[in-house]
Formats: structure tokens, C-alpha cells, sequence
């Protein structure tokens, strides 16, 4: 596994996006595959299926220890290929170590509270990851977009009038993300980057594809007029939010084999940076253990 580390920080780290740096969307290449061609996609999937295997061995720690949690945040434009990405690298985990939540349009509950408090309800608990199919950034983003969407939330309507309204809220979101790091929350973000001809092409195939017709819907097509306007937006978010605490990964989406390889290499880096063990047994406990085999031993046949 220790090989899996070495390389895990070598696929994620070109894509890292932490605010030391100046940050621009159009300098990574959506169809871009690193050091990796078409040919090496066998090379890709078995990088994957190592990926898959630490992750599932550093969560077992994670989840022994109790200490730390790991909050892992999706946001991407439609078809750009979260839900496989989630559920090809996580599918090795011990279910009762992991939770998703997928946030669709806000209930009028979570519309009566600030525009964090429905994310804050599922956030994980020490020793679980937990994985935000869509978070508070859609605040940033589609809320940007279609600012009509602000009358919903019930906000005073002299709170919304200030200039500073979309960057006040990407300040209150990295001072809730700074508040989870300090309190043992890991939290990784990742912006899956897919080209419009590549979104094209995933729509046909949603609509010529039978088993595909259920993920078709016309608002995508919709949302697809937008696309300079959340192109736009998702820059914005990534570079007003982007820390060395909780970074973005932007990783290139118009290959899916290469986009989860690198959406779990930066998993397990960031886990391997928390130098997780095993609970340390005590000297009392260890006597129980020895006990407990003299008993099991004496009863062998």
C-alpha cells in the first residue's frame, strides 16, 4: 500500500487548488490525462483498484480511532460524472463508516434557517467520512446564476442589497470550513471539470441509451444555456475558497477513468497526512486479551 501513497500525491497534486497560487479554469484541460494516454487506461484501473484498496484500509483506522473525520465535497456541472466518481472510488469502504447526502433543491425547513444549517445537519461524525453530493457551494453557484432564488430564502431584503453579498458568503463558508479543520474535520473539495462537447455527448447518450433515459431531464438542457455564467461562477467559488486547510481538487472530467483515479489519490493523501493507527491496546486490556485465549485454548478439542 505504502507504493499507493507514493504515487496518490502524484495524480492528485498537479490538480490541487489551495489559494497560494492564481487560479484561472481555463488553464486545466478538461480532456487532460496527465502523464497517462488512451492506451494506458488498463494502467489507470488497476492505479484505481489500489486506490480503492487504501482507502479501504486507511478508513478502517479512521473509523478504530475515533478521532478524525473527513468531509469529501462534489460539485460539477450536470453530467459531469459525480454520482460514478463516488460510487467506483468509494466502493470499497465499510458502509458503516461512510454516509452520503445528496442535496437537491432546499425544502421549506431548510429555506426557514440559514443557508448553511441543512449541510451543517449531516456533517460526519469522528471516525466517518462523509461525502456532499452537492453542499453549500450551490450557493455560490446556481443561487449566483438565478439570483431570483434569493427571494426564497427569507432573507431581510436590506441584507440582500450589499455589493459584498456572493463573496460574504464565500467568506462565511471558509470560516465554517477553517472551524471544521480546527475541530478534526479533513475536508477535500472537488470540482469535476467536463468540457460542453463532452456534456453534449453524455446527454445524447442519456437520451439514445435506454437504461440511460431515467437520467435525462430538460432542465439540464436548460441549465446547459447557462453555461458561461456557471463556468464563470465555479472559477469564482473555487478561488474564493480555495485554502491550504481545505483545498479544491480540479480535476479534469472529459475521462472517467482518470477522473477517479485522481479523486482517490487525493483522498488518500489527505488521509495518509493524518498518520491514523490503530487505538493503542493498554496493559489491562492486553491481560484480558491473554486471558480470553487461555479460555477460548482450554476448550479445544
Amino acid at each position: 500500500m505504502s507504493e499507493f501513497f507514493k504515487q496518490a500525491r502524484r495524480f492528485a497534486k498537479p490538480y490541487r487548488v489551495d489559494g497560494r497560487k492564481r487560479f484561472r479554469l481555463d488553464d486545466i484541460d478538461p480532456d487532460d490525462r496527465g502523464d497517462l494516454t488512451k492506451e494506458d487506461k488498463p494502467r489507470a484501473q488497476e492505479a484505481l483498484r489500489k486506490g480503492v484498496e487504501a482507502i479501504a484500509q486507511l478508513q478502517d483506522r479512521l473509523y478504530a480511532q475515533d478521532r478524525w473525520s473527513m468531509l469529501l465535497v462534489f460539485q460539477a456541472i450536470d453530467a459531469a460524472g459525480k454520482d460514478s466518481a463516488i460510487k467506483h472510488v468509494m466502493s470499497g469502504v465499510n458502509p458503516q463508516g461512510c454516509q452520503v447526502y445528496s442535496f437537491k433543491s432546499p425544502s421549506s425547513e431548510d429555506l426557514d434557517h440559514d443557508f448553511l444549517w441543512r449541510c451543517t445537519k449531516a456533517l460526519p461524525e469522528r471516525g466517518r467520512i462523509g461525502i456532499f453530493n452537492r453542499s453549500y457551494y450551490e450557493e455560490l453557484v446556481v443561487v449566483r446564476v438565478h439570483p431570483n432564488l434569493l427571494e426564497r430564502q427569507k432573507v431581510p431584503p436590506e441584507l440582500l442589497k450589499s455589493k459584498r453579498l456572493w463573496t460574504d458568503r464565500a467568506k462565511d463558508i471558509r470560516n465554517f470550513e477553517s472551524y471544521l479543520s480546527r475541530n478534526g474535520t479533513l475536508v477535500r473539495k472537488f470540482f469535476l471539470h467536463v468540457s460542453k462537447k463532452e456534456q453534449e455527448k453524455r446527454f445524447r447518450e442519456r437520451l439514445d441509451k435506454p437504461e440511460k433515459n431515467w437520467k435525462f431531464s430538460m432542465a439540464d438542457l436548460e441549465e446547459r444555456e447557462h453555461w458561461r455564467e456557471y463556468q464563470s461562477a465555479y472559477e469564482d467559488m473555487i478561488r474564493w475558497t480555495a485554502t491550504p486547510d481545505a483545498p479544491w481538487y480540479v480535476v479534469p472530467a472529459d475521462n472517467k477513468w482518470f477522473t477517479r483515479v485522481v479523486v482517490a489519490a487525493a483522498i488518500v493523501d489527505g488521509l495518509v497526512g493524518l498518520n491514523l493507527e490503530y487505538p493503542a491496546v493498554s496493559k489491562e486490556q492486553r491481560q484480558e486479551i491473554e486471558r480470553a485465549k487461555e479460555a477460548l485454548g482450554g476448550g479445544r478439542k
